[in-house]
């Protein structure tokens, strides 16, 4: 089977290496541009998924928008019987999702229909969600929402963050998907429609979201940021300072929602009900680092408070 692989980011990369090493042949890969990247925004630097394909000798495609006539063109002569999208970045239009005979098919990082959209992730551990898991779709116009061909769950540990969840659920997309082929290949796929009626949805995230709110309970928060790492980071104020906040737990303690209780290998700050303790911080424009070399670098006590 001609496959066409749709899909930017290193979660993208184990389902490429199982098409790559099963029985199937992938003609073509679909990738976002090169990105600039340090500090001069002078290095260019090449999508995961591009890397992967150029080693495999397979031809790359890289349009700003998958749109318009060349990129059609382009898409027509790989001659693709089934397109595979997984984390591409961009929305199909109907034109790119009628070219393959037998259609696309998308790798989705939720148990759909509950949170269709771009940060599944992030959104089930925002939402407290116990489960989790891969549902492999067949691609229609709207959002995520196509029949479902297979699905597999997965638990979402106590301490997990939206980065070790991702780590895990790319592995678990890229044996799904081998699973759904091998039903799509041989005739037995029996497509499921969802049930529109339980949707929910995991928009694409901005920095607001991120921001630290301390009248909010301690298990919102720790689950804010356990959701936003590593990226785009749960943020607050510190000195007017953008200071991100990785490594939560809840914490016995009460005072004011933002202060300080302790400064010492952890970092324990009150909330609307509890508190919160952290074991790493990011300062604005520096990498992260431990709370202990953060408190002695900044000198911050018990009282202080972040806004």
């Amino acid at each position: 089977m001609r496959i066409v692989f749709f899909g930017t980011p290193g979660f993208a990369v184990p389902s490429l290496q199982a098409l790559l090493h099963g029985r199937f042949t992938v003609a073509g890969v679909i990738t976002q541009p090169d990105k600039p990247q340090g500090r001069s925004r002078s290095e260019l630097v090449a999508p995961p998924v591009k890397v992967i394909a150029q080693a495999a000798s397979i031809p790359v495609l890289q349009p700003v928008r998958p749109v318009g006539d060349v990129f059609i063109a382009s898409l027509r002569r790989l001659e693709a019987e089934l397109g595979i999208v997984v984390a591409y970045g961009h929305i199909l239009r109907p034109e790119v999702l009628a070219l393959p005979a037998r259609g696309l098919i998308n790798v989705h990082a939720s148990l759909l229909p509950r949170h269709r959209g771009a940060a599944p992730i992030q959104q089930a551990i925002l939402a407290g969600d116990r489960q989790t898991g891969i549902t492999i779709m067949q691609m229609e116009e709207g959002l995520d929402s196509g029949p479902m061909l297979h699905h597999v769950e997965t638990p979402i540990g106590s301490d997990e963050t939206a980065g070790s969840l991702a780590v895990r659920l790319a592995e678990l997309g890229a044996s799904a998907l081998i699973e759904a082929l091998s039903l799509v290949s041989g005739g037995l796929a029996r497509p499921i429609p969802q049930d529109d009626s339980r949707a929910t949805y995991a928009p694409k995230l901005d920095r607001e979201v991120a921001r630290l709110v301390w009248e909010r309970d301690a298990a919102d928060l720790v689950r804010q940021i356990r959701a936003f790492d590593p990226a785009p980071g749960a943020w607050a104020h510190h000195n007017g300072s953008t200071l991100k906040l990785f490594g939560a737990r809840e914490a016995s303690g009460s005072g004011e929602p933002g202060t300080v209780l302790e400064a010492g290998s952890r970092l324990v700050i009150a909330a609307g009900s509890g508190a919160v303790a952290v074991s790493e911080v990011q300062p604005a424009g520096k990498t992260r680092l431990p709370i202990q070399a953060w408190v002695r670098g900044r000198g911050i006590t018990a009282g202080k408070r972040l806004a």
